[in-house]
């Protein structure tokens, strides 16, 4: 399986929050650290903020933090919320299906399986096993943000 960036930003923020716990961690430090626009970055911390896993803090020295412990936020439930249905292959959909084989494919079963195996391991990982090597986690961080300051291209 192979997530989109937008996963992958999804967990590197909430990774990030629980480092700077229990402070806040704002979307220009999570955009400077990864290269992204603060635009794209903005959409994911709204998404997360809706489905409850941040709680945002509005105005000057504002930014986000998790809504709920690290260790009760799992990488499958962020997972299933920015890829949507894991629709591997066409007959996962219902909606959409054209393929006569289904409910006879012993493929569409055995692809089924793993997707089932993949979101198993992610439901066994949390955000605080993501974040629990957080000096050299923050040392990196904190050398890309450093790199990206203003100062540092002077």
């Amino acid at each position: 399986m192979r997530l989109t960036s937008y996963s992958n930003y999804a967990l590197r923020s909430l990774q990030l929050a629980a480092l700077r716990e229990p402070g806040l961690t704002r979307v220009d430090e999570v955009a400077r650290a990864h290269g992204l626009s603060r635009a794209h970055i903005t959409k994911l911390i709204h998404e997360l903020g809706r489905a409850g896993l941040i709680e945002t803090v509005r105005g000057r020295g504002g930014g986000f933090r998790l809504a709920r412990p690290a260790d009760r936020i799992t990488v499958g439930e962020v997972v299933r919320l920015t890829e949507g249905a894991a629709g591997l292959v066409e007959c996962f959909t219902p909606d959409t299906n054209t393929c006569p084989l289904i409910g006879i494919c012993h493929l569409s079963r055995k692809l089924d399986e793993a997707v089932r195996a993949f979101f198993a391991v992610l439901d066994g990982v949390t955000i605080a096993d993501i974040a629990g090597n957080r000096v050299p986690l923050l040392e990196r961080i904190d050398a890309a943000l450093a790199a990206d300051s203003p100062a540092a291209s002077a």
